[in-house]
């Protein structure tokens, strides 16, 4: 399987620009207003008072940068939009038709359709399906119709007023203008500081529940991630070796993910142990590039042991060279099977004390097809085949001897098209589980988790100190005090069978 290429790396960043909501919206106003005003036969005269007209919305627009209006949220939205329709008076029906129009065409056929055509291979009648998900989503990204309308169709009509109106405009408009914007400052501020309640608490201190081990538990920790795998729809899956896994293991039933429910996100709070606001990663667009704390491969290599993610091209934004990529230019059918055989030449090659894998399938049919579908319960019952069949090539190979096998997902997914960003309902909770000769068989542990206690958890099963801003709790529970021989000598699947 090939790796990702450089230019695959580029236009994975360049297309986060489209697919996250924040840059998103700036750059479809301003160029829908660009097509607009070229259509309508814009000379040289008229791009200096454009430009200026900008300027001066320009506040309007950091505002919406600011505040993302998650969830039910954005319905607030339509009200600074009525209070500009009352007070001005002014709606350029052709713009926002123009502007209407472009949206529901890039997201609908040209990223619902043939993006996903070209990338995974769905269909090209994929946008007869792709509207409906369009309309419901509710995450973080562009295609979250009911936040971007409301903030394009304002921002295009305020501009275009002003620019129509800039040579009769007079010092009281311009006090019209800065007291809308802070009317709209203040009407965000109170709805996300008062209403804007469903983050996950932050774990206040660093990891301190148990002290960091002296001598390693296991010899390799084994983490696949089934990327966008929605708890209760794993639950409806035929998964019989996931499932006996679990059984047979410790299964954290509440487990939470972060906020924003990103991948690039998620994957560098469970592999640092911390949050956005520390790691500095905050959505799958990296503005700058690697993290601001310690990562558990930093903690590995403290102790002379290795480690690396197996996964897409965005997680190079964050963890750098502790990525081995994988293109995400394929088939959606054949993408999983081709990580598992790279996952196996990697571990041939490397022997890796800490293995990470993300498999991409689930997610991407969430995505491109919805997860309340058939097919993404088929792909949740194609990983669970694949990674059968991947621990049994580990177990025959010798590199399951005392290791811990975890499964989990970075995050859930919700109706639409597979959002997940602002823990909307099938995002906040994901399957989390441990099996392995030193974790407690048959365990349920119902207390409320969170996925940042990954990164401290591998590192007191490998004897490593734990990352330097870790806060999640070693998960001590799911660990056995138990007769370490016993355990090297435990056959990995003398339990399940």
């Amino acid at each position: 399987m090939k790796k990702a290429s450089k230019f695959e790396k580029f236009a994975a960043r360049c297309w986060n620009l489209l697919n996250e909501g924040k840059p998103f919206t700036p750059i479809f106003v301003v160029g829908t207003m660009f097509v607009f005003h070229v259509l309508d036969g814009i000379n040289v005269e008229e791009i200096k008072p454009l430009f200026f007209s900008f300027l001066v919305v320009l506040p309007l627009f950091a505002l919406y940068y600011m505040y993302d209006y998650p969830l039910f949220l954005r319905n607030y939205l339509w009200i600074p939009y009525m209070v500009f329709l009352i007070v001005w008076n002014f709606a350029p029906l052709p713009l926002l038709f123009l502007a209407v129009g472009l949206y529901f065409f890039f997201t609908v056929f040209f990223w619902g359709t043939l993006y996903y055509h070209l990338r995974i291979g769905t269909t090209w009648l994929n946008f007869t399906r792709f509207w409906k998900l369009v309309l419901k989503n509710s995450d973080s990204t562009s295609g979250n119709a009911q936040e971007q309308l409301p903030k394009f169709l304002l921002l295009l009509s305020l501009w275009q007023y002003i620019f129509e109106n800039l040579s009769n405009l007079t010092i009281t408009n311009y006090i019209h203008f800065a007291l809308f914007y802070l009317f709209v400052f203040v009407f965000s501020f109170v709805l996300h500081h008062y209403l804007f309640d469903w983050k996950p608490k932050v774990i206040e201190s660093y990891t301190n529940n148990v002290p960091s081990p002296n001598e390693p538990i296991n010899n390799k920790v084994i983490v696949i991630v089934i990327d966008g795998m929605r708890k209760d729809r794993f639950e409806q899956a035929k998964a019989p070796f996931l499932k006996s896994l679990r059984a047979n293991g410790t299964d954290f039933t509440q487990m939470e993910t972060v906020y924003p429910a990103r991948t690039v996100v998620c994957f560098t709070s469970m592999l640092t142990g911390t949050y956005p606001f520390e790691h500095g990663i905050r959505s799958n667009m990296v503005w700058k590039l690697g993290i601001k704390v310690e990562s558990i491969f930093d903690s590995l290599r403290k102790v002379g042991k290795k480690g690396k993610v197996l996964g897409i091209a965005h997680l190079v934004d964050s963890l750098g060279n502790d990525v081995e990529t994988v293109t995400a230019v394929m088939h959606n059918d054949v993408a999983d099977r081709n990580i598992i055989e790279r996952a196996k030449q990697i571990m041939e090659e490397q022997d890796l004390d800490l293995f990470v894998i993300q498999l991409i399938a689930t997610d991407q049919t969430g995505h491109s097809r919805g997860v309340l579908y058939d097919e993404y319960i088929q792909k949740i019952e194609e990983a669970d085949a694949l990674v059968r069949e991947y621990v049994e090539w580990l177990e025959q190979k010798g590199k399951l001897q005392n290791a811990t096998l975890i499964i989990c997902a970075d995050h859930g997914q919700a109706d639409g098209i597979g959002g997940h960003g602002h823990l909307d309902e099938g995002e906040r909770y994901v399957p989390f589980f441990m099996y392995g000769p030193r974790i407690e068989k048959g365990k349920r542990i119902d207390e409320k988790h969170s996925l940042v206690s990954l990164a401290p958890t591998i590192a007191y099963l490998l004897g490593a100190p734990y990352p330097s801003h870790s806060r999640g709790p070693v998960l001590i529970e799911a660990i056995k005090k138990g007769d370490e021989n016993e355990a090297k000598n435990h056959r990995f699947f003398a339990s399940t069978q």
